[in-house]
């Protein structure tokens, strides 16, 4: 994957790289670290620049940010409800109002998770769906999501030109971050789970 991901990168320069980050922002099949650490070490070998490969990448992370986030306003507070009250849901427990709920819950603490969802591995590729479920304004959505981009990216292709050569050991120390991530995501949907299933039993009782 590397010596194709260095191939396109060299033979389409910044403009492989808007690409590749716009995808994988609506589809991670290539981690942004690996794009964004490769981009930093190609500055070295290449004829692009440093500061050029954070805004394209900045301006990849936008457009695949913008799409997502499209998308998903589409997703009406009405079509949620008419999609939690089908039998599959009640049958999981949730309510219709549980779609208020949890839009009412974005407006009043979710704002500020655009910028910070825009560091954190996995989150980052999602964080623009409760956004645009939530119909967070544009404008709001639009600088806290190029900001947060801008941070990530600049971290990233910042120690991919830093390590050289050795660039991939960034990935590596990512992944493992990612790992972890994903291990704390599962622990918290189990224990809140948990939380629920004894919370019905009360009320049941």
């Amino acid at each position: 994957m590397t010596h194709w991901l260095t191939d396109f990168i060299e033979q389409f320069g910044y403009f492989a790289i808007l690409l590749l980050i716009a995808i994988e922002n609506i589809f991670p099949p290539i981690p942004s670290e690996v794009i964004l650490t490769l981009g930093g070490f190609l500055v070295h070998v290449t004829n692009l620049r440093l500061i050029g490969v954070i805004l394209v990448s900045t301006l990849g992370s936008l457009v695949g940010a913008i799409i997502l986030f499209s998308l998903s306003r589409n997703l009406t507070l009405k079509r949620l409800e008419k999609l939690l009250g089908t039998k599959l849901f009640k049958i999981l427990g949730f309510k219709k109002d549980d779609a208020q709920k949890a839009i009412s819950w974005f407006d009043k603490h979710g704002i500020g998770a655009i910028f910070y969802g825009r560091c954190i591995p996995v989150v980052r590729s999602l964080i623009s769906i409760p956004a645009g479920i939530s119909h967070v304004g544009w404008i709001k959505f639009l600088i806290l999501t190029t900001f947060g981009s801008l941070i990530w990216n600049s971290v990233l292709v910042g120690l991919g030109f830093y390590m050289g050569k050795n660039w991939q050991v960034i990935v590596k120390i990512f992944d493992d971050y990612t790992l972890l991530i994903i291990a704390l995501l599962i622990i918290l949907f189990i224990y809140f789970g948990i939380k629920w299933y004894k919370n019905r039993i009360k009320v049941r009782n």
